[in-house]
């Protein structure tokens, strides 16, 4: 147990690349998409180059002034300039262009988040907070077999994570300050947003969660109220 629970109600877990294997889902997937129509091109590559647009395109809906525009919609623009970046635009049609968006409805949970959340759920209430779409979002959490309390997408506050609008939309919605929440996330930029709006935060550990050639976040540059190792350490930290 730990001072840190006292008081907390809500834990907000992000989703892509703290639950769920991102990384691994969307690679495979590639692969497999792009084989079946004979397609040669570097999965691996492709899928970090498409990622690699993901911060960027909801900046320019959270501070560049661009109009709300869904994630789905970000994911398939970003996909347009990535495909002809990489010249296999011309060999991807239209179908083809929808299965790639669609892979991030299919992901893998990493081992230890279902029994993890399970626990949680028996002392506190425990939401899902991404900047997936709603449909995404249901489909995903469903799928990888996650039992979450409720899903809070980003859309609801029409803006992205890390805007501090995102995490007080959600307090607000959870009806609880957000000093009663708790922000569970592996990446430092959202625990800073999350910090910023006023939420506790946990700093969980994903070594692999960019893939085997990247470096991701790290506690020790990351500050948080609490830092753990995995899921499962969260929940007995927390007294679950």
């Amino acid at each position: 147990m730990t001072g840190l629970s006292d008081g907390v109600e809500v834990l907000a877990f992000d989703v892509f690349g703290t639950c769920v294997d991102w990384w691994t889902g969307i690679t495979r997937q590639v692969v497999e998409i792009t084989a079946a129509r004979g397609i040669d091109v570097d999965a691996e590559a492709l899928t970090g180059a498409w990622r690699d647009r993901y911060l960027p395109s909801m900046a320019e809906v959270r501070s560049d002034g661009r109009r709300w525009t869904p994630l789905d919609t970000l994911h398939r623009e970003s996909l347009d300039d990535v495909l002809e970046r990489f010249g296999v635009a011309d060999r991807c049609d239209e179908s083809i262009r929808r299965q790639l968006v669609r892979c991030r409805y299919r992901l893998p949970a990493w081992d230890d988040v279902a029994d993890a959340v399970a626990r949680l759920r028996r002392r506190y209430l425990v939401v899902a907070l991404s900047n997936g779409g709603f449909a995404l979002l249901t489909h995903l959490v469903k799928g990888a077999g996650l039992r979450f309390d409720a899903i809070v997408s980003s859309e609801l506050a029409r803006t992205y994570k890390p805007d501090p609008a995102v995490y007080r939309t959600a307090a607000c919605l959870l009806d609880v300050p957000p000093g009663r929440m708790l922000m569970v996330a592996c990446h430092a930029w959202d625990i800073e947003g999350a910090r910023d709006a006023g939420l506790r935060t946990a700093f969980l550990e994903r070594p692999g969660e960019k893939g085997p050639h990247r470096a991701a976040d790290r506690a020790a540059h990351t500050p948080a109220d609490l830092a753990v190792r995995d899921a499962g350490e969260l929940a007995t930290v927390l007294g679950c």
